[in-house]
């Protein structure tokens, strides 16, 4: 077992010379005379070639094997490997350890659904593919580390077991034994412990933090994640993104040798959301979100009068495939955003068509055919209704339409910054105000005097940096005046009770010198997500949980002894419906 190198170690230069190689069988061909095997190490795979098949032990796929032989050049290179054009010509192969049949494919291209993949992810990270998402995400620890090293930021951690303080999204909650009744609780984020880190003089911190969220899943999300966390002290705003920026290119650099051009643009969130209908909008493409009230300001159908706005998108080239199934799915879809229905109208032999047309008047069909400079075989879609509904509606409807039309360039990358977002908003439901972000993310300064009068008005310094049209990190600067903070609190409707006792030890601290700071976190999983050309951050995790929030391969969670209910005073009652 004394290996002399990793497979993608060697190339023609190593021609003649005498190796020892260790790994994986990934496939076995047998010529009759001549066996050919694929041996496989985290660097990748190597051709092996057997010239005397007799002196060879019985082998199979997935068994460890030591290889004694010499560097030969391939009569048939193969371009696709970075071996492709050496192989090693056996003088003896040792069997170091088999393995039963897999229950799945080791490699790129696998047979296996993704529960089976999850329940034997031990195997499932063998394959090339899923050690590169996890080299990817290496590579991007180490720029973090190396970067912020040099701008004197130190690495803190921060406790695990907590305080429960609103944030967002629900605790996982962690009984303690020896203090019956009461609970610990797993941190969604290091917020509160990396703003007393900058109260406490460290000026510049940062952290690779495991966070903890317990909200239903999606592709991605997870319910335990990493974040690279900062925070700085006597940065202004544009110091701070200009610094980050700094980060990010270097990430792109040395992860996948992309030279990322600075500075990156900066959107203010209501033009995201007027021209995008996302506040991480993805402008690879060109299908913008354009206001129809100049269009229907004369309107006399009574589903579009009085209303807060009317918006709508025009789709090139998709009228013949538009078929009643199509808009059907696409009033279902408004429904899901909560909007009564969906307006679709083709442009087919010069005319607009579709049953809505009956409510329109020349002058409106008109004004749409100007306003998107409708084509034969377009499509226009629009809708009236709430903003925050409509936006965001529109918004995935142009997504939708890049990916099946192929309106986004492959292995491109669109980073900028998305700025200016409100402090506050309304709850659509209740009409209560609550925080954007969080009730330490500190308003700007000119909205100040809209704190009492309007808060919807006031808007915030705070920032995400959305790449590809995924949030791939977010922060602001924060609240360091007691005043300001007292009436961010005032506006939230919060007593001097529940903020003793919600956030009683944090604002305590605000009272001994506390620095202008900024923040912010990058999503770990999303960065790898994105940088290692996947759309699953389970792909990126090396042990993920699924949609289900199970843990497929090690049955968690799952039910534990009476015994140790017992020991931390807790019994399992049936859930009330």
């Amino acid at each position: 077992m004394n290996r002399t190198c990793f497979n993608t170690d060697l190339s023609e230069k190593d021609i003649g010379k005498k190796v020892t190689l260790i790994g994986w069988v990934s496939k076995k061909r047998n010529l009759g005379s001549i066996i050919f095997i694929d041996l496989r190490d985290r660097s990748g795979i190597i051709q092996v070639m057997v010239k005397d098949s007799e002196k060879m032990p019985d082998i199979h796929n997935e068994y460890i094997i030591s290889v004694l032989g010499t560097v030969s050049k391939r009569e048939t290179p193969n371009p696709k490997m970075k071996t492709g054009s050496i192989e090693i010509i056996a003088e003896n192969i040792d069997i170091i350890n088999t393995a039963k049949l897999t229950p799945m494919i080791i490699a790129d291209e696998t047979d296996a659904l993704e529960d089976t993949r999850l329940k034997y992810r031990y195997l499932d990270l063998r394959r090339p593919m899923m050690q590169n998402y996890l080299d990817v995400r290496h590579k991007i620890k180490m720029a973090v580390h190396s970067y912020l090293n040099e701008n004197r930021f130190i690495e803190v951690e921060t406790p695990i077991l907590t305080l429960s303080t609103p944030e967002g999204a629900r605790d996982y909650l962690v009984p303690s034994r020896v203090h019956h009744g009461k609970f610990y609780a797993l941190p969604q984020s290091p917020q509160l412990f990396k703003q007393l880190l900058m109260i406490g003089g460290i000026e510049r911190y940062y952290q690779i933090a495991r966070c903890f969220r317990d909200e239903d899943l999606r592709a991605d999300r997870q319910p335990d994640f990493t974040q690279i966390d900062i925070e700085t002290s006597f940065l202004d705003q544009n110091q701070f993104i200009t610094m980050m920026e700094g980060l990010i290119q270097k990430i792109f650099k040395e992860t996948i040798d992309f030279d990322v051009k600075l500075p990156l643009r900066r959107i203010p969130y209501k033009e995201a959301m007027d021209n995008y209908g996302s506040d991480k909008p993805d402008t690879r493409f060109d299908i913008k979100l354009h206001d129809l009230s100049g269009v229907f300001n004369e309107t006399t159908f009574n589903g579009f009068k009085n209303v807060e706005t009317i918006r709508g998108i025009s789709i090139k080239g998709v009228a013949s495939s538009t078929s009643r199934k199509v808009i059907d799915e696409l009033t279902l879809e408004a429904k899901k955003f909560g909007l009564g229905g969906i307006v679709v109208l083709k442009k087919e032999n010069d005319i607009l068509n579709g049953s809505f047309t009956k409510f329109l008047s020349e002058k409106e069909m008109n004004g749409l055919e100007d306003e998107f400079k409708l084509e034969n075989n377009d499509v226009v879609i629009f809708a009236a209704g709430n903003y925050n509904r409509l936006c965001p509606l529109l918004g995935a409807l142009r997504c939708k339409y890049a990916r099946e039309l192929g309106l986004i360039k492959p292995n491109t990358y669109d980073l900028l910054w998305v700025v200016d977002f409100p402090l506050f908003e309304r709850d659509v439901e209740s009409g209560n105000i609550t925080s954007t972000h969080h009730p330490f993310t500190r308003p700007r300064d000119e909205d100040l005097k809209y704190l009492e009068t309007d808060p919807t008005k006031v808007l915030s310094y705070a920032y995400d940096i959305v790449i590809n049209g995924y949030e791939a990190g977010g922060g602001s600067l924060r609240i360091y005046d007691q005043d300001v903070q007292k009436q961010i609190f005032k506006t939230l409707g919060l007593s001097d009770e529940d903020v003793k006792r919600k956030f009683g030890f944090f604002v305590d601290a605000f009272q001994y010198g506390t620095p202008p700071h900024a923040g912010m976190a990058f999503g770990l999983d999303r960065l790898t997500m994105i940088l290692g050309g996947t759309d699953n951050i389970r792909d990126v995790i090396a042990f993920p949980k699924n949609l289900s929030a199970v843990c497929p391969m090690s049955g968690a969670p799952n039910v534990v002894d009476d015994s140790q209910l017992n020991d931390l005073g807790i019994a399992v009652t049936d859930k009330e419906e």
